[in-house]
């Protein structure tokens, strides 16, 4: 997407006069130019916007346009996650601000660091690697998983950042409610999957900090030996059940049997380590019990196809920002798919 220079509004749900007020106004001398931003293209939730003054860069990060569904898109939680984990041996950007009045961009929104790396979103994107660099950054990331799972929530301050107990029962109630709030049409199976997650909830190991959407594409990955420079997209983190990030993994790195989707998994890129060799990995670093992750990919699944169908459901009524959205709905029976023959396999 073309910058926008100061002095026109900017890009959509960034008005670039107002920024530069605010940042001027509470922290003074960090701008030293006019603003100019783009869209980071490619998130299809909250929006995150490149934002420079000619010499340097930050990340803005604002909640979607239009339908925002309850819980989500809670800009204080992102910051104070990102806030708290930088410094440990998650890497994390720097985090800037933190602004809740919705006067300056329409929305809260928070300010951090710029972070140079790529997000591999795509099979043909680590094509482009080969083999063994694929596999060294599908095998980091477990590994940096697991440096996740390892924080002490309270040593950091967030031992209040959740509440673990009947964290899972809790998630399957809502994500029904976000389904309800996004539903306009009929979608078959996705009742019955949610009701089959219900009657065989697993037992949850100790709670720790959940990334809630962790993936390979939310991730910057750079430098000499693809080292994993920055996790993104703490919108869905919390306290609670950490297979639950562990199951997502694996939902990520499973084929989903579909070319040329707007939502795609990296799994048949030459040398991906298969989801076995990933769950085999996260137990063995983290010496929990991963018995019942066929539950937490099925419930993955599910969450994914609530997920794409409350975009969907934006999509219909013109409120989403950015390109791909038109074919959203129809990955959705999908995931469901997958969801079922997932938990029914076991």
């Amino acid at each position: 997407m073309t910058a926008v220079p100061a002095g026109s509004t900017g890009p959509r749900g960034l008005d670039l006069e107002r920024l530069r007020g605010h940042l001027d106004a509470v922290r003074p001398g960090l701008v030293g130019g006019p603003l100019s931003g783009r869209l980071i293209e490619g998130g299809r939730s909250n929006l995150t916007y490149a934002v420079t003054d000619g010499s340097a860069r930050w990340v803005v990060r604002r909640p979607p346009l239009g339908h925002v569904l309850a819980t989500a898109h809670d800009m204080r939680r992102e910051h104070r996650v990102i806030a708290a984990l930088h410094g440990t041996a998650v890497p994390v950007p720097g985090p800037l601000l933190l602004c809740e009045d919705e006067e300056v961009l329409g929305a809260p929104f928070y300010v951090m660091e710029y972070v140079d790396g790529v997000p591999y979103r795509t099979a043909g994107q680590l094509e482009g690697i080969g083999p063994e660099r694929t596999r060294r950054a599908v095998l980091a990331l477990v590994d940096t998983l697991v440096d996740l799972h390892a924080v002490d929530p309270a040593a950091v301050g967030l031992g209040d950042f959740g509440r673990p107990e009947g964290f899972l029962d809790r998630q399957l109630r809502r994500w029904g409610k976000q389904l309800a709030a996004s539903r306009g049409r009929e979608l078959a199976g996705i009742d019955e999957l949610h009701a089959a997650l219900g009657r065989t909830l697993p037992a949850s190991p100790a709670p720790t900090v959940v990334h809630g959407d962790f993936r390979l594409d939310n991730v910057l990955i750079g430098g000499p030996d693809d080292t994993i420079r920055a996790v993104l997209d703490w919108e869905m983190s919390t306290l609670g059940d950490p297979l639950t990030d562990l199951g997502l993994l694996v939902m990520y790195s499973s084929d989903l049997g579909l070319t040329d989707s707007p939502v795609s998994t990296t799994s048949r890129a030459p040398g991906h380590p298969d989801p076995a060799e990933l769950v085999e990995r996260y137990a063995a670093r983290s010496g929990r019990d991963t018995g019942a992750i066929a539950w937490y990919t099925a419930f993955a699944w599910f969450k994914l196809a609530v997920i794409l169908e409350g975009i969907h459901y934006r999509f219909t009524l013109g409120q989403t920002v950015g390109a791909g959205f038109d074919r959203i709905g129809e990955l959705v029976p999908v995931f469901i798919e997958h969801g079922l023959t997932t938990l029914q396999e076991g």
